[in-house]
């Protein structure tokens, strides 16, 4: 018997030996390389060969080189990535926005709040030109730190945006890679043995993909991966790779949305369609919490704002001549919008054919909110405005108000299948300005007088009178109230400059209620009267005279009673401002929670795949001793039929 087979079988240990250092080798290598899978050297027995004397085993092969791979796992680990990276882009913006809402003294509360001190000092000393002059820095803070915010919440969105189209950019490459590793896998499919380098290479482009965009995933019989957005949008087919692409939104051209490109042809993704990743957590942003914070702070503004500039027209301002010169509005603020849809129709210039226009009619009735505004059913000529803020729904038509605006379309109707985008108040703080400048220009006076006469009997007289129209719907003229009896019933009458009777009527007085009653109105006014009136008494309300005007603060009184009136959707101006920097609290502290709770189930996700696929470089040192062990004893066998062979020469040789 010769030595040869001794020797293959020193051969063969030795090989599948050093095969089993190679890949330990390999293994210790890359043991910190994010998403290397570990690999094992497959050894199997070598068929025996028959003798008369029975089966002589011929030693061990190498099969193959496996890669330690849970598909369930890997999977599970790239989902919860997924939605860890949509929380955590959604909780860094929220932190953005956050500071937009300042407590204390940079807050919009606080300047609303010393924008009223103002008015209380300027009701104290209405003729007081350095009193004037801290109420409009007062009004001029005020306004600044409307638009502030309304440009801080452009610097955020410019953000969203310039982050969305880093996103999609690294999607797109991410896409490419992993459509080339693709066919570097395919063109090796035929060897009959796996790529392990380059499996893990495509799990690692997948993974950093899944941080962007969840995904779920096909393997072809080549071996090649299709990756789809989950939705189903195709994202890599194979060795091809579509694109995504950062548009314009549909309804507001400020806003951003992704589309996916794929020959030549654009589709718009939903933001409900991306699933998870950072990119559909901007848009999630985007288009709920910073639209929420852009209703909240114009509703502030155009509230606040608008009741303060219907106020200040009612009054009398000191330019000359006293009392002749109207008072204007005391700030500018964004218009309401009614934002077309991209695909309504349109003229040859590009123009839309329908139009709708919004106008403000009360402040205090409008909402933190946009509004979707379309046809029932295309062609029905029906139109239905859904409150985006609750979906409550609500058909109107040309001139309807709903919630404050009035809705108003154009002599050319919308079309069918329109679409608009109604937004009263979310541009209202930006551009919010000081209309005024000259400290003469603030209206303080009231452009009524209440008087009760001296021959009075009673204890009635006016505590406070405030003009509920601009202009007065008669200048110039006289109200006369006279009781009829110790029982509050009164009659009124109405006189020009020139004494001449233009109205009259009656109606009964009871504590604490208003003269006149609603709906009556006698001359664009309200009166509370304090005390008891008695038969026969009288109370003239006439216009302030021109001497007067200097000393009265009737209508600074009604701009100071603003403080404490119901003006942002039946809450005061400070109530109102804390509900707003409570909802955006609440926004940041559940979106930190989820991005906390979903940032652990990804670190155990990963933990479970890489406990089973990754590299534990106490196992692979004791399987290096193992693999060298055994080395050493193949080494050695082969040694012995060295020996052996040398032998069996010299014996020939003799």
């Amino acid at each position: 018997m010769s030595s040869s087979p001794l020797m293959s079988l020193g051969i063969k240990a030795m090989a599948a030996n050093y095969a089993g250092l190679q890949v330990t080798g390999h293994n210790i290598a890359n043991a910190n390389v994010q998403g290397y899978s570990r690999q094992t050297a497959e050894l199997s027995t070598s068929q025996g060969q028959f003798t008369g004397a029975g089966f002589f085993g011929r030693g061990v092969d190498v099969t193959t080189v496996s890669r330690s791979h849970n598909e369930f796992l890997t999977r599970e680990a790239a989902s919860s990535r997924s939605l860890a990276a949509m929380d955590g882009a959604r909780l860094q913006q929220l932190r953005r926005l956050e500071n937009i809402f300042k407590p204390g003294e940079m807050g919009l509360g606080h300047a609303t709040s010393e924008f009223m001190n103002a008015m209380v000092d300027l009701a104290n000393q209405p003729a007081d030109m350095a009193t004037r002059q801290v109420a409009m820095a007062r009004a001029g803070e005020l306004a600044s730190r409307f638009s502030e915010a309304g440009a801080a919440m452009d610097d955020v969105q410019a953000g969203v945006t310039a982050e969305l189209r880093s996103a999609v950019s690294e999607v797109n490459g991410l896409a490419r890679s992993i459509a080339e590793v693709n066919q570097r896998i395919a063109g090796l499919k035929g060897t009959g043995q796996t790529a392990n380098d380059l499996l893990d290479e495509r799990e690692r482009l997948l993974s950093r993909l899944s941080s962007h965009v969840q995904v779920t995933r096909m393997e072809a019989n080549d071996g090649t991966m299709s990756v789809f957005i989950s939705g189903g949008q195709r994202l890599v087919l194979g060795t091809e790779a579509a694109q995504l692409r950062v548009l314009q939104d549909e309804s507001d051209a400020s806003r951003s949305s992704v589309g996916l490109v794929e020959g030549g042809v654009q589709r718009r993704l939903k933001e409900g369609t991306l699933g998870g990743g950072s990119i559909a957590g901007l848009l999630r942003f985007q288009n709920q919490d910073l639209v929420a914070a852009r209703t909240l702070v114009g509703q502030l503004a155009a509230s606040v704002g608008g009741a303060i500039n219907e106020q200040h027209v009612r009054g009398l301002n000191l330019q000359a001549p006293y009392g002749l010169v109207p008072s204007s509005a005391m700030f500018a603020m964004g218009p309401p919008l009614a934002q077309g849809h991209l695909a309504n129709t349109r003229d040859a210039s590009g123009v839309l054919v329908g139009q709708v226009s919004l106008t403000i009619t009360d402040p205090s009735a409008l909402q933190a909110s946009e509004y979707d505004l379309r046809e029932t059913a295309i062609g029905s000529g029906s139109w239905v405005l859904t409150r985006l803020l609750d979906g409550q729904t609500k058909p109107v038509v040309s001139g309807d108000v709903v919630d404050g605006m009035q809705i108003d379309f154009s002599s050319a109707p919308p079309q069918p299948g329109d679409r608009f985008l109604l937004q009263p108040v979310t541009r209202a703080a930006n551009g919010m300005s000081k209309l005024l400048d000259d400290p003469r220009d603030l209206a303080a006076a009231s452009p009524l007088l209440a008087s009760s006469l001296p021959g009075n009997v009673g204890t009635a007289q006016s505590s406070s009178l405030r003009v509920t129209a601009a202009p007065l719907p008669t200048p110039g003229a006289t109200s006369r109230i006279t009781f009829t009896s110790d029982a509050g019933d009164y009659t009124w009458e109405l006189f020009d400059a020139s004494s001449t009777l233009l109205a009259s009527g009656s109606d009964t007085w009871q504590p604490n209620q208003a003269i006149p009653r609603p709906p009556t109105d006698i001359n664009g006014f309200t009166m509370q009267l304090s005390g008891v009136p008695r038969t026969g008494d009288v109370i003239n309300v006439e216009p302030t005279p021109a001497g007067a005007l200097s000393g009265n603060n009737g209508n600074a009184l009604a701009l100071l009673a603003l403080r404490d009136a119901a003006l942002v959707n039946g809450r005061t101006l400070t109530d109102g401002w804390a509900s707003a920097m409570a909802d955006i609290g609440v926004r940041v502290q559940t979106g930190r929670a989820s991005a906390e709770i979903s940032d652990v189930v990804a670190g155990q996700a990963e933990t479970a795949r890489s406990g089973q696929s990754g590299v534990n470089l106490d196992e692979e040192a004791a399987r290096l001793i193992q693999f060298q062990q055994s080395y050493q004893a193949a080494a050695k066998v082969l040694q012995v039929a060295q020996s052996l062979f040398d032998t069996l020469l010299d014996v020939a040789g003799r």
